[in-house]
């Protein structure tokens, strides 16, 4: 006998006026942003970068979601793989909001401006030709091509696999998964030592990448489990989402809330205690002044909040916990990058910024131009396919369906004779 999940069946929310939010925000924000454009373009530079990396990191996670599910053959997360396909291909359109980055990257990288005018220290020239205006523009070029091959293939053979569910998409999907993982480990890695950590260019750190890997898996499950919800109730996603797959959505998130914190505390403790002055810098800039707070805030908000919250197996399962939560990963996260990006900006450029964090007006602009621009990407293919594969193999195994296998269906009819 068939056993199914029990399926959450909450209310309806009509969602039809907020369809103008995202223009709405990209008219708001851009305004905000040009004009701070030409009111000061260091500040812009920086208050751009700061949310370019924060939604890079949305795009991101949501890749990484995609990768794990085909790598595990997963079956209960077969209902929201379509939801984490639209935030990867984020992925490419990424590359749009790099344009000013691009432009900017004298004003914004001291190490390129030290380039540009031919003052290089020890660091920069140990680390060449990586660190090199050619190495910086080539990891952009590389990285973003890379990540539109495997997303948007990604993408395609799942759209394919609607129309016919050959076995063939199937295994597509799973080879570029295979080959899509190290890529992701190599492309992300770099990305982020070239467009974040470099703002500190003499500092080293082996873990940086995975410390940011770790965040950006974080805040995506968080934005997977609201949304996930959202499209439930609005009725896209009836009959293919249980208990099950909030639960599991939850739990991921707690897991990773550990593994931040274990990846976070690991890179701090290992710099600090070998004590070399091109290591520990970067932290000491970070526990002085007002940035000792923003740091606290990180160890209490960005873990034991989040921890705690969801120690209860059934908080997991309760949208009134969840969502406050989803909202507080987001908050915890842009302070994340905030702790990495404001203290690396040199003192001669912007006047107080790097000793005491604050959120620039410029930054607000930034934050909602990027947000209504990618919202406006998401919802627009997202409506424009099938809410969720519509021929998986692995979903009736992902809803607790029992499905008889072919052979013993045709059998059964010669049995009763």
């Amino acid at each position: 006998m068939a056993s199914e999940t029990k399926v959450v069946a909450p209310a309806p929310i009509d969602f039809s006026k907020w369809r103008n939010v995202p223009t709405l925000l990209m008219l708001v924000g851009g305004l905000g942003a040009v004009i701070g454009f030409f009111v000061n373009r260091t500040q812009f530079g920086y208050s751009w970068l700061q949310n370019f990396m924060f939604f890079l990191s949305l795009c991101v996670g949501g890749w990484f979601l995609v990768l794990v599910h085909h790598l595990f053959d997963a079956s209960w997360s077969v209902g929201i793989r379509r939801i984490n396909e639209q935030i990867a291909v984020g992925l490419p359109w990424m590359a749009v909001l790099f344009i000013p980055i691009a432009f900017l990257a004298t004003d914004i990288f001291p190490w390129l401006h030290m380039l540009k005018v031919g003052e290089m220290d020890h660091a920069l020239r140990s680390k060449a030709p990586l660190f090199s205006v050619g190495g910086f523009y080539g990891v952009t070029v590389i990285c973003f091509v890379l990540w539109w091959h495997f997303t948007y293939g990604l993408r395609r053979s799942s759209l394919a696999q609607d129309k016919d569910g050959s076995p063939r998409w199937t295994y597509s999907m799973r080879r570029y998964a295979c080959w899509g993982i190290v890529t992701f480990a190599f492309s992300v890695t770099l990305a982020v030592i070239m467009w974040m950590k470099s703002l500190q260019h003499e500092w080293f750190s082996t873990m940086y990448g995975v410390y940011y890997f770790a965040g950006s898996v974080w805040m995506t499950l968080a934005t997977v489990y609201v949304l996930t919800m959202i499209f439930q109730r609005q009725g896209y996603l009836n009959g293919v989402i249980g208990e099950k797959q909030y639960y599991f959505i939850g739990s991921l998130f707690f897991a990773f809330t550990v593994f931040y914190a274990y990846i976070h505390f690991a890179q701090f403790f290992i710099i600090w205690n070998a004590n070399i002055p091109e290591e520990t810098f970067w932290y000491y800039i970070r526990t002085h002044n007002a940035w000792r707070q923003v740091g606290l805030v990180l160890i209490f908000g960005h873990f034991f909040v989040p921890f705690l919250t969801l120690l209860r197996i059934d908080a997991k399962l309760k949208i009134q916990v969840m969502l406050p939560i989803a909202i507080w990963a987001w908050i915890m996260h842009y302070t994340d990058m905030v702790f990495n990006i404001q203290p690396a900006i040199p003192e001669n450029l912007i006047p107080g910024r790097a000793l005491s964090p604050a959120i620039h007006w410029m930054d607000v602009a930034c934050f909602l131009f990027m947000l209504g621009f990618l919202s406006w990407r998401f919802f627009s293919n997202y409506f424009a396919h099938p809410p969720y594969p519509l021929r998986d193999p692995r979903m009736a195994e992902g809803l607790d369906v029992y499905v008889p296998p072919l052979s013993t269906a045709k059998a059964e009819p010669k049995a009763s004779h």
